[in-house]
């Protein structure tokens, strides 16, 4: 298997939103992307599949010479073969790649956010980071694009927490700030129990209000000269925010199952992006 095999079978087979952006992109920014997206999974799957923090944290060090070593000209893993002969055309830098391990690092060592400016530096390495390098790769020409990918990134963020409530709390996280508990009356062992309430379904609809403020300042931020270029970005948040929109109208049944689209409805919606240009 070569590793642009490697990279592609990894991307499909997450079933991820993502993937139905990249298939609409020229070949050469579909591998970048694809590369990258791979990345992303595999230092991801460390934390959610190892149980032993130790050996994550030993996997999680190992990723981080591995990038170390690729920039150098070292590659070792099928990823970062794949990725790293287009980093210097969508402008890859090596810090963005130890920032999403960075992120994934605080897994290991953080199951609760106090306050959400303290969730924000969180999202910010998982997904802020992730949504910047997207915008190179998809065609960014105006630096002003960098401040809508950042925050569309943390809106994807945010619904994935939403998304996610039950099967964190199965890993004992809770990524809720706890703060936001506090001010809806909803007690942590009632999340980590899955146990639903009036109280519970207040917050979840304090968070959701919050993720559709995040899409809808990310949208204003996009320079109208680079609409066309974000096009990738633009299907997913029509993805993401479809999917927003599924949770609370069937009044966030997060705690013990998944919400999710089908493959038609999301390559539906990229499509209506891409040949429409609207949501």
């Amino acid at each position: 298997m070569t590793p642009q095999d490697y990279v592609q079978q990894k991307a499909s087979a997450s079933g991820s939103s993502f993937y139905y952006a990249f298939l609409f992109l020229p070949p050469q920014r579909r591998a970048a992307i694809t590369a990258f997206y791979a990345f992303c999974r595999e230092v991801d799957d460390v934390v959610d599949e190892v149980t032993d923090p130790s050996v994550a944290a030993s996997k999680l060090a190992w990723w981080h010479n591995e990038v170390r070593q690729a920039f150098s000209g070292k590659p070792n893993h099928p990823v970062t073969q794949a990725l790293m002969p287009l980093v210097a055309e969508f402008g890859i830098e090596e810090t963005s790649l130890q920032s999403v391990i960075e992120g994934c690092e605080l897994d290991l060592t953080q199951t609760r956010y106090l306050d959400y400016p303290n969730l924000t530096r969180y999202c910010h390495l998982v997904a802020g980071v992730v949504g910047e390098v997207s915008a190179k790769i998809f065609g960014q020409t105006d630096p002003n694009t960098t401040a809508y990918a950042h925050k569309l990134g943390q809106a994807f963020q945010l619904t994935n927490i939403i998304r996610d409530v039950g099967e964190d709390a199965l890993r004992g996280r809770i990524y809720l700030p706890v703060n936001e508990l506090q001010q809806f009356d909803v007690k942590a062992h009632e999340i980590l129990n899955r146990l639903d309430s009036e109280h519970f379904q207040a917050l979840m609809q304090f968070q959701t209000a919050r993720a559709h403020t995040l899409y809808d300042e990310a949208l204003a931020l996009l320079p109208a000269n680079d609409w066309k270029h974000q096009k990738p970005g633009l299907m997913m948040a029509s993805i993401y925010r479809t999917l927003l929109c599924e949770i609370e109208a069937k009044k966030f049944p997060v705690l013990t199952q998944r919400v999710a689209l089908t493959p038609l409805h999301k390559l539906w919606l990229a499509w209506k992006m891409q040949a429409l240009g609207r949501f």
